[in-house]
């Protein structure tokens, strides 16, 4: 296994787990905050691949940009699917439906790719979910007491398309992952264009905006660098185990700095995350 590859892989969910109080910061409703991101994303990295000369070394193969640009579409659509879901259900819902991607991307890579999918393998990826299921709170109450099924809907549909960027992320070996982040962060804003309501950003102060591009260089621009950097490099089941580091830092961060306490199955589902995480990184020790 691709230690560089799993390290990248590891900072990219690391990094994506902290965006939720960034976003907060920021003073801007979800799409428009998504718009910024990818404006900042695409500006930063396009400047940063003409200045180092990166773009001389790129090699353009037709298939290839025909996976990236598939890719992006559904990336932006996820985004979109995603912050949708929390208007329409609870965000634990959402966040519990949503974290199936990996899930998925496991069958559809057993199915369609014939990965070696070994069953602690399995078992890793299964106890991650439902660690993130108790994390997230989530109780039968919220599953019945939403306001209709078209919540729980966007966030499954969020999670496919999440998956199905994955996948198409994995057919992608010649461009550099500058190139594909360049490409697919310009799709977004795109795509985004007709839709934003430019109001909200006049009343944006310093630090609202400080955040916002912030949100776009790090959490869009450089995670997504070092995830397409690292995806294509890494075998299924380890990367939908990786992508639990993501609720997971997200409540470590809530515990450290607002002083949330988590319940004893909150704490139980951290425990199952860590569990899962340490047979993934202790597989890719035995394998070097």
């Amino acid at each position: 296994m691709n230690k560089s590859a799993l390290i990248k892989l590891s900072i990219a969910m690391t990094i994506f787990g902290s965006i939720g109080f960034f976003s907060r910061l920021s003073g801007l409703p979800s799409l428009e905050l998504v718009f910024v991101r990818c404006i900042s994303a695409t500006v930063f990295l396009t400047a940063y691949w003409l200045i180092s000369g990166n773009y001389k070394r790129e090699t353009w193969q037709k298939k290839e940009m025909t996976a990236i640009l598939i890719g992006g579409v559904f990336l932006v659509l996820n985004w979109i699917f995603f912050f949708a879901s929390f208007e329409k259900t609870a965000i634990t819902v959402a966040i519990s439906i949503y974290n199936l991607a990996p899930i998925i991307v496991l069958i559809i890579g057993w199915i369609f790719f014939k990965d070696r999918i070994k069953l602690l393998g399995i078992l890793a990826v299964v106890l991650a979910f439902i660690g993130t299921v108790l994390i997230s709170g989530i109780s039968i109450n919220d599953l019945s007491g939403g306001k209709s099924v078209v919540g729980p809907f966007y966030a499954l549909a969020a999670s496919l398309l999440y998956a199905f960027v994955i996948i198409t992320g994995k057919y992608i070996k010649q461009a550099s992952p500058y190139l594909v982040t360049i490409i697919q962060t310009f799709i977004g804003v795109i795509m985004l264009l007709p839709f934003v309501h430019y109001s909200f950003f006049m009343h944006l102060t310093a630090a609202n905006w400080f955040y916002s591009i912030f949100t776009g260089i790090v959490h869009t621009g450089i995670v997504y660098l070092l995830f397409y950097g690292s995806i294509r490099s890494l075998p299924t089941p380890v990367i939908s185990a990786l992508t639990y580091l993501d609720p997971l830092v997200a409540i470590l961060l809530d515990v450290l700095i607002t002083g949330f306490v988590p319940a004893y199955l909150q704490i139980l589902g951290i425990l199952f995350i860590f569990i899962a995480l340490s047979y993934t990184f202790r597989k890719q020790q035995s394998s070097e």
